[in-house]
């Protein structure tokens, strides 16, 4: 296997080193950043830049891994991955999954947030002196596009198509952040080609019962032919959507801080704007309290029944329901 060579700067290294710098704040100097490395090829292009401009900004690189056992030969990915590493003097901590944790999509999204949460908890404690710990990921604009047509059939609400987050809190204690959104699958690839990077690839990815998969193999190249270039205008409305999703935010935030009383939301104000506005009022209402995925039918529902009865309740999961009177409004679990 052989190790990363030193090359001239691309045009990909300036592209990724002007996105940060002009950003000021988003992926900070002197931190601990620990990589998310699938091994496939927008993970190890993430690696390669990232440790060749590690040195602009005093960066610590690790790399996270999980194995999740999903073909005969990933544990040898998984082993040639963390040799990978050694060559390059990457420290790199795998996690291996049992059946249950990844029984579907979203609970294998979950097991690698929770073992990606619990590696940084460990850099934490283990470095000293102790820095700040970044997770990264290698997320491309190719993923937004794939997320935004699965969030647009469930039936999203506005901030569903904003896309995928470039930087979030994980469960309240480490900033996960996304810089290669600015890349396409195809910039990947051609990094990978470019500089002779290694990459392993799951063949779980060819999978059609996975529902991105099908989007990705199915979806995309067919509206591609009919409409080609479509997957970059839609990654820009997505970046539109973003900026739109972000200033209904704060506007919501002060429509929320309006309504707000001790004893709930103000029903007679929330019930004075129109259908859209009252909707998404509560829809960011919703959000402060109440953490599972909500739809646009179920927030019309709800809007819809506020304003028309002068009491009433709307039973929501896990024991949380929407309850008012002709005067308040309340999120009760």
């Amino acid at each position: 296997m052989s190790s990363i060579s030193k090359k001239n700067w691309t045009k990909w290294h300036h592209l990724l080193h002007k996105e940060l710098l002009n950003n000021k704040g988003y992926i900070p100097a002197g931190i601990n950043m620990l990589l998310s490395v699938s091994g496939g090829q927008d993970s190890m292009a993430m690696l390669i830049i990232f440790n060749e401009i590690k040195q602009h900004h005093n960066w610590s690189l690790n790399v996270w891994h999980g194995d999740h056992k999903w073909h005969n030969k990933s544990t040898d990915y998984a082993k040639s991955l963390k040799q990978f590493c050694s060559q390059n003097s990457i420290p790199c901590f795998i996690d291996y999954a049992d059946t249950v944790d990844v029984a579907s999509e979203e609970k294998a999204r979950n097991w690698r947030y929770e073992k990606l949460h619990s590696t940084a908890k460990k850099l934490i404690e283990k470095r000293i002196p102790k820095k700040d710990v970044y997770i990264v990921t290698g997320h491309t604009s190719t993923d937004n596009v794939e997320t935004f047509f699965l969030n647009l059939a469930r039936g999203s609400y506005y901030s569903g198509l904003g896309g995928i987050p470039k930087k979030r809190l994980l469960n309240e204690k480490f900033f996960l952040v996304r810089p290669f959104l600015i890349f396409s699958r195809k910039d990947t690839d051609l990094i990978c080609k470019s500089l002779n990077i290694p990459t392993w690839v799951d063949p779980s990815n060819l999978d059609l019962n996975i529902q991105r998969n099908n989007v990705r193999h199915n979806i995309i190249p067919v509206l591609e032919k009919i409409h080609p270039g479509c997957s970059h205008r839609i990654s820009n409305f997505i970046q539109k959507m973003n900026s739109y999703k972000n200033e209904q935010a704060d506007l919501c935030s002060l429509a929320i801080k309006s309504c707000t009383t001790k004893n709930g939301l103000n029903r007679q104000l929330l019930i004075s704007v129109g259908d859209e506005a009252r909707s998404t009022i509560l829809f960011n209402y919703l959000k402060q309290t109440y953490s599972q995925q909500i739809n646009s039918k179920q927030i019309k529902n709800i809007s819809e029944k506020i304003y028309i009865n002068s009491s009433g309740h709307v039973q929501l999961s896990n024991g949380f329901q929407v309850l008012w009177n002709q005067k308040f409004i309340n999120i009760l679990s």
